[in-house]
């Protein structure tokens, strides 16, 4: 059966890189024009020698707890590893110890590996982890933490040091502009003719790449003039937080279960309202 049309004729702006194709489809499915924006290309981290080191310490039984903050980075120590001949080693190693995983997206990598998860976090954030993790005795135990690029992890691994464990951290990946700036300049220029309806971000990245962008290029009064005028939608709290440094008003977000398809859900009501 088909779907009704929530989102008819409602242009949505997508600065999604990772699963942008998955994020387009699902809104053509509920009636809306996709307008493709990719602002961040993901690579391997470009030195490969600490990921390699902690790939071997990992493999050889150096940590109890594993906890994971993106599917992203377990898919990319996964490919660090097959290159390296030792996926199967890490897969293996994988089953063995505690893992902890931050939000969806690492419970869906596991799976992929024939994994489960041993302890979601209670939200899909930093905090929920520690949440997750504090009722927990932690003395002694060795965690490793697969980290992301351009966020600080203080929190976390001072939350890690103070519960007594060791942290052995790894970021296997880092973020690169994917988009050219003229591309980003005919986002700014759409969002404040008002040709956008809604636009969806679901990092902190793009919406730091979006300022960026728009700073350097002179057009930070338009962009806020066109968030003024388009409704704005954020995955999450921690986006939506980014977004109101800026000055923006988040319109739009998931209550709870913060990925596509609630936000995708939040969008349909806000068009109803």
């Amino acid at each position: 059966m088909a779907r009704p049309a929530d989102l008819a004729g409602r242009t949505v702006a997508i600065p999604e890189t990772r699963e942008l194709d998955v994020f387009a489809r699902m809104l053509e499915e509920r009636g809306a024009v996709p307008m493709r924006c990719p602002l961040v290309a993901i690579h391997d981290a470009p030195d490969p020698t600490p990921v390699e080191g902690w790939l071997r310490r990992f493999n050889d039984g150096g940590c109890d707890d594993l906890i994971l903050l993106t599917g992203e980075g377990l898919r990319r120590l996964a490919g660090f590893a097959r290159r390296a001949g030792s996926e199967p080693a890490f897969v293996a190693r994988l089953g063995a110890v505690r893992k902890i995983a931050r939000g969806p997206k690492p419970v869906r990598a596991l799976r992929e590996l024939g994994l489960g998860v041993d302890l979601p976090a209670s939200a899909p954030t930093t905090r929920g982890v520690i949440a997750t993790l504090s009722p927990l005795t932690l003395a002694g135990r060795r965690v490793g933490v697969q980290l992301y690029p351009d966020h600080s992890h203080e929190e976390l691994l001072g939350f890690l040091a103070g519960a007594g464990a060791s942290a052995d951290p790894v970021t296997p990946y880092v973020y690169a502009s994917a988009s050219e700036d003229a591309r980003v300049v005919d986002l700014i220029e759409s969002l404040a003719a008002g040709a956008v309806d809604i636009i969806a971000f679901t990092s902190t990245p793009q919406v730091r790449r979006l300022i960026e962008i728009a700073e350097a290029k002179g057009l930070a009064a338009k962009l806020r003039q066109g968030l003024a005028t388009t409704r704005v939608a954020a995955v999450g709290p921690v986006v939506a937080a980014e977004l109101e440094r800026f000055g923006a008003r988040v319109a739009i977000a998931p209550t709870e279960r913060f990925f596509m398809k609630p936000l995708i859900n939040a969008m349909i009501d806000a068009a109803g309202g």
